[in-house]
């Protein structure tokens, strides 16, 4: 599945209370930034991602959130949006700042 202009019409609106974001499509997929730093993913198969380090990876992890797998099984540092925040754009910038102050 390509990405859509419905997809990035999404993704502006889901994270709007960030401010200026910007966008490049990689693979597929999108990756979404906040001044210039990378602080998501939307996937493929349009599954929306935060880029996580240190603690907040952690975090994440503990609660069970789902990483980002490459199609040889290796994880990276992106782990699943909760499910509440992909209906509520200020909820999803809440999450998103916790992930770029984690950056």
């Amino acid at each position: 599945m390509a990405v859509t202009d419905e997809d990035i019409a999404f993704i502006y609106d889901l994270f709007g209370p960030l401010g200026a974001l910007s966008h490049r499509k990689m693979m597929g997929g999108l990756s979404i930034y906040s001044e210039g730093q990378i602080f998501a993913i939307l996937s493929a198969d349009g599954r929306v991602y935060l880029k996580a380090a240190g603690a907040f990876a952690d975090a994440l992890a503990a609660e069970d959130f789902e990483k980002f797998e490459v199609e040889n099984g290796r994880g990276m540092n992106y782990w699943t949006l909760p499910e509440a925040a992909l209906d509520d754009p200020d909820l999803a910038s809440d999450w998103a700042r916790r992930a770029l102050d984690a950056l």
